[in-house]
């Protein structure tokens, strides 16, 4: 078996879909009775279906995007509607939300290390 899709539940899919096929550069594919699709790239497809309940509490799964520079990335993606989450920083990550609260984090494209407690150190200090 492999992965397929992952939706991500929202209560506004359009909006959420706008935003993750611009992070993304993957645009929407269709939209469908409560969901929304984006084009699929390379590994699973990407959809968002429209609920009732909001968003409660940390996810129990995030995405992990890359990008060549994640601290030049994050003035993009605020201005997108995404949201710095300082809470996180002294994990070395860049953390941020989507525009529901759905936690992501921004990792170089490239290795990066990590120490024993598992944090990271590919950011800048003035983050």
């Amino acid at each position: 078996m492999k992965i397929k899709d992952i939706i991500i539940d929202c209560r506004d899919p359009e909006v959420l879909a706008a935003f993750w096929a611009e992070v993304l550069d993957r645009p929407v594919a269709a939209r469908i009775g409560p969901f929304i699709w984006l084009v699929r790239g390379e590994g699973p497809g990407l959809g968002f279906q429209r609920v009732d309940a909001p968003k409660a509490g940390k996810n129990r799964v995030h995405f992990d995007v890359g990008a060549a520079d994640p601290a030049a990335e994050r003035e993009r993606l605020e201005a997108l509607g995404a949201r710095y989450l300082p809470e996180y920083a002294g994990g070395g990550f860049l953390v941020m939300a989507d525009p529901e609260g759905n936690e992501f984090c921004v990792i170089p494209e490239g290795p990066f290390e990590l120490d024993d407690e598992g944090r990271a150190d590919y950011l800048p200090c003035a983050l």
